[in-house]
């Protein structure tokens, strides 16, 4: 069996226990799931060749590569996941294993799954970059500025890589400058790579705190957040219900008539574009700062359309 098999296999019977939430399942009911799931997806049922024994091995391997405990309830002869081991990063790498085992499966066919033509690019640099992260390398590139049109040498030290809406991006701390704060950089706009053989001793930095109160590629570290409240109509509503905006979202209320929501955050230019592209279906209830700020660029978008 293929690698990519025995990875689908192992999403396949966390994704099965999980959608069972605390009822859990017995090993024939994951087994008949299996195959039902190999048909489905064209697989070929000869290289299924689960058996109890293949399960067991198959509970220790979930628990290695994805992250996620399953545990066995003697008392129904059931297995359940613990979700206190739950990673959403692990959960986003292994979504993405399964859009590629469904674009397998088309066979070449179109018009069967329609991607967004508007795609950023520079995802080829990734591997390379991860690499030189965890191993403390010096990079150096060409970088392009939307603004500018021409690119620049930079010499890095890289530490991280963070997506936002379709589009990597590298933080790193430019070697020559004497202000050590981490920059960012689109991959798309990257050129010329290399990764050198010397390395840097890193600072301290943790990117998820750095982070902690942006929406967005705009770091916000030590800055205040503010409480701000949003309402949204019924139907909109449910779109942000499914796809938070903030992973502080609060929901305040959900009715026929309103959701909304509170969240915690910096209100960064990034935050100010994406509530705006809401139009009229959302109503910023406070803080009041805010909702004049916002009031004066949609003055401003009026007078580009008068």
């Amino acid at each position: 069996m293929a690698k990519i098999e025995q990875m689908l296999r192992l999403k396949f019977i966390e994704d099965f226990l999980r959608s069972r939430k605390n009822k859990g399942a017995s090993y024939d009911e994951i087994q008949n799931y299996l195959e039902k799931k190999y048909e489905e997806d064209d697989i070929d049922l000869d290289d299924l060749k689960f058996t109890k024994r293949t399960f067991l091995r198959d509970k220790v391997a979930i628990s290695k590569v994805l992250k996620t405990n399953i545990i066995y309830r003697r008392s129904t002869n059931t297995y359940a996941i613990d979700d206190d081991n739950y990673d959403e990063f692990q959960e986003d790498v292994f979504d993405n294993l399964l859009l590629v085992e469904a674009f397998r499966t088309m066979k070449g066919k179109k018009n069967i799954m329609l991607f967004e033509q508007r795609k950023s690019r520079g995802l080829h640099w990734l591997s390379g970059l991860v690499h030189a992260i965890t191993h403390q390398k010096i990079i150096t590139l060409q970088y392009t500025k939307f603004w500018e049109g021409v690119s620049h040498k930079k010499v890095l030290e890289p530490y991280a890589v963070k997506e936002f809406k379709n589009r990597w991006y590298l933080l790193a701390h430019e070697k020559n400058d004497e202000k050590y704060f981490l920059k960012t950089f689109g991959l798309d706009r990257i050129s010329d790579l290399e990764i050198a053989p010397s390395t840097f001793k890193p600072k301290k930095y943790d990117a998820e705190k750095d982070f902690e109160n942006s929406f967005g590629i705009i770091s916000t570290l030590n800055e205040t957040p503010e409480e701000i409240v949003l309402s949204f109509d019924a139907d909109q509503g449910k779109y942000i219900k499914t796809l938070p905006l903030h992973h502080s979202q609060e929901i305040l209320i959900d009715d026929d008539d309103e959701f909304r929501i509170k969240l915690t955050l910096v209100p960064t230019y990034d935050f100010e574009r994406e509530i705006l592209s809401h139009g009229s279906s959302v109503k910023i209830i406070s803080p009041l700062s805010f909702k004049n700020h916002l009031k004066s660029e949609v003055e401003k978008m009026m007078n580009n359309f008068s």
